[in-house]
């Protein structure tokens, strides 16, 4: 392979890892200034930026990238874990933006289930699936990556989102991956539905 990010030197597992990137945020009161309604809510953002191995070129097969997310995904897991401390996790979801060089496609790649089942191990298992979402940008585009309960869909009270950009990432040969993780559900939310407290996790959705 002749492009630019298949010369950059392997540091992790397969892939040129940048830098890694984190991001707490924590609620104390809703947008009316109604404090909180129980504990705090804290969302977290951890994110890498990645050389792109397809950069630049097309590609039938996306294995650089899948075949190598495992070792990926347990990294990500293990600074989850650091992250969060005993802070309990009830809702993740994941993103992605890919360089201009690159494909959507090639995000997509990175968040497969291949990826993200070590993460789902860390924050203590999970039956729902982990929403997500990408696109392509630049440095500083910012992504909303969308926040639903870890075990039951139908938690109205746990769809969330959290936003995160990256000043310097991504550069056009690159893609950022980022895994969120909310402690609750949106402050004083009051739209009625499954309640979390009544999760069966059974079959993620209930």
């Amino acid at each position: 392979m002749s492009n630019q990010a298949s010369r950059k030197a392997v540091n992790f597992a397969g892939f040129h890892i940048r830098k890694w990137y984190t991001q707490i945020d924590e609620s104390l009161a809703n947008e009316s200034g109604q404090l909180a309604d129980g504990p705090p809510l804290r969302k977290y953002v951890l994110a890498a930026a990645i050389a792109n191995p397809y950069a630049g070129q097309f590609s039938q097969t996306l294995d650089l990238i899948v075949g190598n997310s495992v070792a990926l995904g347990h990294e990500f897991a293990r600074r989850a874990a650091a992250l969060l401390g005993g802070d309990g996790i009830q809702s993740y979801g994941k993103a992605a933006i890919v360089g201009s060089a690159g494909e959507y496609e090639h995000g997509n790649a990175f968040l497969t289930s291949i990826f993200a089942d070590p993460v789902r191990d860390a924050v203590g298992g999970g039956k729902a699936w982990i929403p997500s979402s990408g696109k392509r940008g630049g440095p500083g585009t910012s992504i909303d990556i969308p926040l639903a309960h870890k075990d039951a869909l139908y938690v109205r009270s746990h769809y969330d989102t959290v936003t995160a950009l990256f000043a310097d990432a991504p550069s056009p040969d690159e893609v950022v991956i980022a895994f969120a993780f909310a402690s609750r559900g949106r402050l004083h939310a009051r739209l009625g539905g499954l309640r979390a407290d009544d999760v069966k996790g059974e079959d993620g959705l209930h």
